[in-house]
């Protein structure tokens, strides 16, 4: 603006000792002003930011050895991220087994994207630990967080919040949820509260909410009860999207079956946890 203000005040010193009639002198000086100032307002950075390499490496990480409904969901899911990655915007690898990868290895990836199991082996549980204690970032699908008494795994129920496995409601069918955060980048686009397409979901307890270290960001509303036509659960706190901030992580509760990805809201959820997740890295925010 004082660069505008300084560039009139030029042309008008310069053209008025030149004696030009009035009214010619007056033509000037507004066409002038007029050009000078049409770019109020206006910024010259360009609104685009485009990547000239991958921006960071995400790895996916699911099993085929698991029930029918959770292996569709998997497949599915890759190919959801895959399209996420339509021009090469990250790295994006794929496994169905962890056992090949060290800690040097795992530390290259901004995320883990596991879609329907966790590690079993030992010697995985504490590589994945460790990346996630190392600043690593984690994004989890429903089987992905499942424990009961049988897991054997306290790190990991401290790592999910300390939720723990209750029970589910049977057949899998669609739900009303509400976010619980709105404000949230994981939730600020979308409404606040829609259907989703038919799930199994898991309710907890002890539940996540209960950690004052926990952002329940999307719950099933309490209209839903009773929920269920063989199994029905009639009620009870139910969280299905949430983050830990003691890690950079976020856990979604849908993940079962090949009805997961039909509904355009839902999908964005996926892809802003999926950024929100990668944009938090200790490296900094790779779309930045």
């Amino acid at each position: 603006m004082h660069v505008n203000l300084l560039i009139l005040i030029f042309i008008a010193q310069t053209l008025i000792p030149m004696k030009i009639p009035a009214y010619n002198l007056v033509c000037v000086l507004l066409l002038s002003f007029m050009s000078v100032f049409s770019g109020w307002g206006q910024t010259t950075e360009y609104p685009a930011d485009y990547a000239r390499a991958p921006r960071f490496k995400a790895l996916i990480y699911y099993t085929k050895q698991a029930e029918t409904a959770h292996v569709q969901f998997a497949e599915q899911a890759v190919d959801f991220f895959r399209r996420l990655n339509y021009g090469d915007g990250f790295v994006l690898d794929v496994s169905t087994d962890l056992s090949s990868f060290d800690a040097e290895r795992l530390k290259t990836y901004h995320v883990i994207i596991m879609l329907n199991t966790a590690p079993s082996d030992p010697r995985e549980r504490l590589l994945f630990q460790q990346y996630m204690e190392s600043g690593g970032g984690w994004m989890g699908f429903h089987a992905a967080a499942y424990n009961d008494k049988n897991t054997n795994w306290p790190w990991f129920v401290d790592f999910l919040g300390g939720g723990v496995f209750y029970c589910n409601n049977w057949p899998p069918q669609p739900a009303k949820v509400q976010a619980d955060q709105p404000l949230h980048p994981v939730t600020k686009n979308l409404p606040s509260s829609f259907i989703v397409p038919e799930s199994e979901w898991y309710q907890w307890n002890p539940g996540p909410r209960t950690n004052k270290e926990v952002d329940v960001l999307l719950s099933i509303t309490a209209d839903n009860y009773p929920l269920g036509i063989k199994d029905v659960v009639k009620f009870g706190d139910f969280p299905v999207v949430w983050t830990h901030r003691k890690y950079r992580m976020i856990y979604l509760n849908m993940g079962h079956g090949d009805r997961e990805f039909t509904d355009a809201t839902q999908n964005l959820l996926f892809a802003n946890a999926f950024r929100w997740v990668v944009s938090a890295s200790k490296e900094g925010d790779p779309f930045q």
